[in-house]
Order: C-alpha cells, then structure tokens, then sequence
C-alpha cells in the first residue's frame, strides 16, 4: 500500500528513506485499506489473503494512488457470492468520490453500481441510457438478459 502512496509523490524516488517516515504517505495508505474493508489485514502478505480479499486490495492499492478515474476490467470475476457482494459494497462506496468505468458481465451488478449504461454487441452500441432504459430495451433483453425481442 505504501508503494502505491509513495509512487504520485514528489519523494517517490527516494529509496534509501523509511516509507513508514512519510506521514501523508502512510495516511494515504491507511485511508485506502480502511476504504477498502482490509484494515484487518494490513500485516498479511496478499498470497496470505482470499481471492476477494486480493482484489479489494488491487482497488485499495488504486485509491492510494488518488485517481480521478477507476477503470474496472470485470471485478468480480472469479469470486464467489459473498466476495461479489462485499466487492459491490466497496465500489458504491468509493463511486460517490470517483469516477468509474465499469466493463462487466455479470448484470445485476451493474444494473447496481451503474448510473448509466453503454451496452455492445459484437463492437457494437446496442443501447445507452440509465439501468431502467437499459433494463427495458428489447435488443439489450434479447442480447443479454435471454429474453425474446
């Protein structure tokens, strides 16, 4: 976490100084971990933590860095029920401060976390409009929601 903080600072390149020196370095860092739900885990090493827990902690690594813009490849693959939903807690938690783009399959997901929607067949736009258009749009039920046009 220290990494991520210290890398959009003016003394990024000091290597030969304690991170742990570097007060808005360690607040940055701390403020991301309690973000993101890891503040009981901040003495692990990732290997040592779940698969949800590791990607709570690539989304924490990217708070501490203070970006304006999240851009999220699928987040929640590969996790199970719970760890999706405390994955989709933490991203309306941190979409009221930032703005975020969201590529993903799984649907109630992001009909969830999204104020609008882009939706793309084969490369194509099929629909854009808020979820309840998107919900209602028939190219996007037969495409999508595996229902009949």
């Amino acid at each position: 976490m220290r990494l991520a903080a210290q890398s959009r600072t003016p003394h990024a390149g000091r290597w030969l100084t304690q991170a742990s020196r570097f007060e808005d370095i360690n607040q940055r860092a701390e403020r991301a971990m309690t973000l993101a739900g890891l503040t009981h885990r901040a003495r692990y090493a990732a290997s040592a933590i779940s698969h949800g827990e590791q990607r709570q902690l690539e989304i924490a690594m990217t708070l501490a860095t203070e970006p304006e813009v999240i851009l999220l490849d699928e987040p929640l693959a590969g996790m199970g029920h719970a760890e999706a939903e405390r994955m989709i807690e933490l991203l309306q938690t941190i979409k009221k401060d930032h703005a975020m783009m969201l590529v993903e399959h799984d649907m109630d997901a992001v009909f969830t976390l999204a104020d609008q929607l882009t939706v793309m067949v084969n490369g194509q736009v099929i629909a854009s409009g808020t979820p309840s258009e998107i919900r209602a749009d028939a190219g996007v039920q037969a495409a999508y929601l595996g229902e009949e046009a």
